[in-house]
């Protein structure tokens, strides 16, 4: 009965997993993976990365998603530890060797003298001890049945997708450069992160059409799920607007053509280091579900990839994820079975990082529980704090869906003796947030 099973070896899992072993508490991870294949994995390792290979931004004084990353430092985190070892040149971001990457969590897990393993599929809701659902958007399908059966809720969904990935020396350096967004970066390496391609508007033009004839994979299951706006596919993108890329993932701002310094692109298509080897480049924000064949032809357009070779093509897939704000507490429990406490994507937050930070949330409160104590949600001035309170009640129940961490979920900084600058306001939160962190982490 002290025991902590966990459910799911993503990046929540093993994030909450690490938490409650280097707390004193046994667990076991129960993983499906590789026995039960899902769409989106390839191997069998914990936190394997099936989308970007970035945790966006690092900026911890002006962004959201770079304070999660300095308060899950703070904590311990084994995710954010093994991000800076495995750690890619990608401007202002944190970008990571995601193969690497994905071994060294594992290899480290499976280290720890109080973390076992089991490789089966769990398909029930346990009845009775301490668990942690961490599933993710992909929870199997048995599972999902059981989860909505014990809650009498209908599980929410929206559809996500994933990027392209291209062999590096399949791209014609001639036409692209390579160069990050307003040269943004410490070193050259950092200044230097993206490859570019850029369109002139004939080409985008061209693009568009080409992107909008496309032969698109089409859900014929509950069509009322939506997309999650972060991970719109591109061609959903382009039906809100034929200027919409130009104004999204294929904005030219920031960036000179090393080849034609005095032309400016009329929109650039950016591809980031994926691997440590630079070998691969994965599309930077193109999503998409067009079916393969028309990817290939559609991508070929764009000048430096006419002759292009994929290492992996982009897909779309149906993500499930609970009402959170009407089935959880405070202390992230189910409240008709409170032994059982959800974590990651399947509560309604989005992305690997916030997915990861609540995976660590619940694997303290879940070891203070066994101990016979209780740890209090951090304070909502802080990032992970402003994320559980925004899936624990602070969000509308009836519009409820995935968000990233964002300074709009925070308390409002106190604007006394004007209006602040966007700069200084962003400084404010994240200095507040650190305060009452390290004050919680005390």
């Amino acid at each position: 009965m002290n025991t902590l099973h966990i459910i799911g070896g993503g990046m929540a899992g093993s994030e909450a997993a690490w938490a409650a072993a280097n707390a004193g508490i046994p667990v076991v991870i129960h993983e499906m993976r590789p026995q039960v294949k899902t769409f989106a994995h390839r191997t069998g390792d914990f936190a394997e990365m099936v989308c970007s290979n970035s945790f966006r931004s690092d900026d911890h004084e002006q962004n959201a998603v770079g304070l999660i990353h300095w308060e899950m430092r703070a904590a311990g985190s084994l995710t954010m530890e093994m991000a800076l070892k495995h750690r890619l040149p990608a401007g202002g971001a944190l970008a990571v060797d995601r193969d690497p990457f994905a071994a060294a969590v594992t290899a480290t897990l499976k280290a720890h003298p109080l973390i076992s393993t089991s490789y089966a599929e769990v398909t029930d809701l346990p009845t009775d001890g301490h668990w942690i659902i961490a599933t993710g958007p992909l929870t199997s399908p048995a599972l999902a049945a059981s989860i909505r059966k014990a809650t009498g809720a209908e599980a929410l969904a929206f559809f996500d997708a994933i990027a392209p990935i291209v062999y590096a020396d399949s791209i014609d350096m001639n036409v692209a450069w390579l160069q990050s967004r307003y040269d943004k970066g410490e070193t050259e390496d950092e200044q230097k992160a993206y490859i570019n391609c850029p369109m002139t508007k004939d080409e985008y033009e061209a693009f568009i059409d080409a992107l909008l004839a496309a032969d698109k994979t089409e859900f014929h299951e509950n069509e009322t799920a939506g997309y999650f706006d972060g991970c719109l596919p591109i061609e959903v993108m382009a039906e809100r607007g034929r200027e919409t890329l130009r104004h999204g993932p294929m904005k030219p701002v920031g960036l000179t053509n090393a080849h034609k310094p005095t032309e400016k692109a009329y929109a650039v298509v950016q591809l980031r280091r994926d691997n440590k080897l630079g070998t691969l480049y994965n599309i930077v924000g193109f999503q998409t579900k067009m079916k393969y064949g028309s990817q290939t032809a559609v991508f070929k357009l764009i000048p430096g990839l006419q002759d292009a070779s994929f290492a992996r093509l982009g897909g779309i897939h149906r993500n499930t994820f609970i009402n959170s704000p009407t089935l959880l507490d405070d202390q992230m429990r189910l409240k008709t079975h409170p032994h059982i406490r959800f974590a990651g994507q399947i509560t309604g937050v989005e992305g690997y990082v916030e997915s990861a930070a609540m995976g660590l949330l619940a694997g303290r409160m879940a070891a203070a529980e066994i101990k016979g104590e209780t740890l209090p949600p951090p304070p909502p001035e802080t990032a992970m704090g402003a994320l559980v309170t925004h899936i624990t009640g602070g969000a509308e129940a009836k519009t409820f869906q995935p968000m990233n961490v964002n300074f709009g979920l925070f308390p409002p900084i106190d604007a006394k003796g004007g209006r602040r600058g966007r700069t200084v306001r962003y400084k404010a939160y994240t200095d507040r947030a650190k305060d009452h962190f390290t004050q919680w982490l005390g």
